[in-house]
């Protein structure tokens, strides 16, 4: 498919990459989105927390929302989605992945980038409901890797799924964490390592012949935590192993599902590989738009409305 040209304009003061990310992580409010929770068990016991907000009306059409690395369904990125799609007349499914929705999971393992089995099993619980005839997915960064990888993957999908969006999408993981390591996002890195390992501690006691102490203090950086914990917790033989096996760059020439993808150039967390023009160019089904401005989920816009946001509901409309 030809590449978009964007016609994402932002504000003057949200041209810079860090004020734009910044600003929608930390500043950006969203009101009067009224989730509602739903805990689902996994086949391997443990759960997951879904928070759902609804159109006005009964609706036919939902859409399912994944944060990205340590967020929530509490997010305003999340929540500015679901409020936008409940006033189209579209119910809105937030996931929590495991250990994001304020409790702890139960198991030593908890969520990763390639965790599309988890996915598989909100989306049969979404269909199980038997009221919804279209299901659109938009991943954020972590979860736009995560659902580039489920709808690319040797399986066959629900026919009720209609499209996918993925906003701020790491597509080649390994090169992501170098952009992260980097010395221009060491303040992101650690904030993001902070909670990680914060998060990481009670499993310390829970699973001791898991993990030690000794494991836990050599963490010192985010390729650190994959190698330590990621990897051995979820099967891959390490860090580098988890990043080859759940890019979704690979996955990219198999998706058959309309797709669309929108990465900022100005993105300082993707590497170049997270540009997939080669990818789009060859599949007529993925969809890449490639703004100017953006940073990292920061496409701030009008009306507190988030240009990927607006976006994602115009896709959603033309692909149905």
């Amino acid at each position: 498919m030809p590449i978009l040209e964007s016609t994402y304009k932002p504000p003057f003061w949200a041209k810079k990459s860090f004020v734009s990310t910044v600003f929608s992580g930390l500043a950006r409010k969203v009101s009067g989105v009224e989730q509602v929770r739903e805990r689902i068990i996994l086949e391997d016991t443990d759960f997951l927390d879904l928070d759902w907000s609804y159109a006005e009306e009964k609706s036919n059409k939902v859409i399912v929302l994944l944060h990205g690395l340590e967020g929530s369904a509490q997010r305003p990125y999340i929540t500015g989605a679901a409020k936008l799609f409940n006033e189209n007349a579209i119910d809105a499914c937030a996931v929590n992945f495991r250990s994001c929705s304020g409790e702890p999971n139960l198991l030593f393992r908890s969520y990763h980038s390639g965790a599309t089995e988890d996915l598989e099993a909100v989306m049969q619980h979404v269909l199980s409901k038997e009221q919804y005839d279209e299901v659109y997915i938009k991943g954020i960064s972590l979860g736009a890797n995560m659902v580039l990888k489920y709808v690319g993957e040797d399986r066959v999908l629900p026919q009720e799924l209609k499209s996918v969006i993925a906003v701020s999408s790491p597509c080649d993981l390994k090169g992501s964490c170098g952009a992260l390591l980097s010395l221009k996002n060491k303040h992101y890195a650690i904030r993001f390592l902070g909670h990680l390992k914060e998060k990481l501690k009670p499993k310390l006691e829970q699973f001791p012949n898991d993990i030690s102490m000794d494991d836990f203090n050599a963490i010192k950086t985010l390729k650190d935590f994959d190698d330590v914990y990621t990897a051995k917790a979820h099967g891959f033989e390490n860090a580098l192993d988890y990043y080859e096996k759940s890019s979704s760059l690979q996955f990219l020439p198999h998706i058959k599902t309309p797709t669309l993808i929108i990465n900022a150039l100005n993105d300082s967390f993707l590497s170049a590989a997270c540009y997939p023009v080669k990818e789009a160019k060859q599949n007529a089904n993925v969809y890449l738009e490639m703004p100017k401005y953006g940073g990292h989920v920061g496409f701030v816009d009008k009306d507190n409305v988030y240009y990927n946001e607006r976006r994602a509901l115009e896709f959603v409309k033309k692909m149905n």
